[in-house]
């Protein structure tokens, strides 16, 4: 692995750089051509650019671009193609830069990115390559069996799995993030809580909620978890959101919404660790940056400074 600064100096010395935008995404197909334009004006040049149509593509498409061993893969999506990218770059000599062109562009505002289209490009330019925090979730009861998953922000289990599958795309595209709360506010007189019980070391918590969260990212549904939670700290945070009454689930998601941003992860989190495991009654399918992909039990670890990014140089790299 080089260092950062090698890195880096091969990325603004002609280094091999590759695109890959999700058309499908939010903003994907509207500002592909622009997001074109303005790279290039940046001085940007890529050996391979990669318009994704069809979601279903994507590891084919990421593995086809790793193949050419680039030094920076720049992704343009949501989420959900940021957590595909992850999955194939953490842990690798290359770096992630990203163009925010999702609904909620959680991992993006946890790394401090401007989502406005130019802004974001003048950070590829301008930036520096930092190394973040990444998380794995493996599923089964025996977790050391299951390969899991990486992920960028964070995995969910209870309601928002639902909002995540039922969210009309076509809500997301007018009124943007407002589309996942009017979707909980739908699903919510019908959501039933669920017993989880949560195991870090020796301690065990037993807990009735509608919804469970482990954050390595410092953003969900497009608002801070709190004031000081970073994608670059060694922590994965876990919260849930209410208890089992349905009305404290709305108040705390509001607090979440209204004053997360002023709130500490030691007033937010039911506890910060880098490992915990996770069992549910009954068993929950398990949210991974936006797309389900197992169900409960899990174990969920921390990979420290296992993703390299482009940021912009008032990012504190730790």
């Amino acid at each position: 692995m080089r260092s950062k600064p090698q890195l880096e100096a091969a990325i603004r010395h002609g280094g091999r750089a590759v695109l890959i935008v999700n058309t499908r995404s939010r903003s994907g197909r509207r500002h592909f051509d622009e997001a074109r334009r303005l790279l290039g004006e940046a001085g940007l040049r890529f050996a391979d650019v990669f318009p994704i149509a069809d979601p279903s593509r994507m590891p084919e498409i990421f593995r086809e671009a790793l193949d050419s061993d680039p030094d920076l893969v720049i992704v343009g999506g949501g989420d959900g193609t940021v957590k595909e990218a992850v999955s194939h770059v953490a842990e690798r000599d290359v770096a992630l830069g990203l163009l925010p062109l999702g609904t909620t562009n959680n991992f993006a505002r946890s790394l401090r990115l401007p989502l406005n289209l130019a802004r974001a490009v003048a950070v590829l330019r301008d930036g520096k390559v930092a190394d973040v925090d990444v998380g794995r979730v493996r599923y089964g009861a025996d977790p050391a069996d299951s390969p899991g998953d990486v992920f960028a922000n964070m995995i969910s289990l209870g309601l928002s799995v639902e909002v995540a599958g039922q969210v009309p795309h076509g809500l997301k595209r007018v009124v943007g993030r407002a589309a996942y709360a009017l979707t909980a506010l739908r699903l919510m007189p019908g959501h039933r809580p669920f017993d989880a019980t949560v195991r870090v070391g020796d301690t065990t918590r037993r807990l009735t909620t509608h919804q469970l969260n482990v954050a390595n990212g410092s953003h969900h549904a497009g608002r801070p978890i709190a004031a000081d939670a970073s994608a670059d700290d060694r922590l994965l945070a876990v919260y849930r959101l209410g208890n089992g009454a349905r009305l404290r689930l709305a108040a705390e998601t509001a607090r979440h919404a209204l004053i997360g941003h002023r709130r500490t992860l030691a007033q937010t989190a039911l506890l910060t660790t880098d490992d915990v495991y996770l069992e549910t009654d009954p068993p929950l399918p398990v949210d991974v940056d936006g797309e389900v992909r197992g169900r409960t039990p899990v174990r969920v670890s921390l990979v420290p400074n296992a993703l390299r990014v482009m940021v912009a140089q008032s990012f504190l790299d730790t």
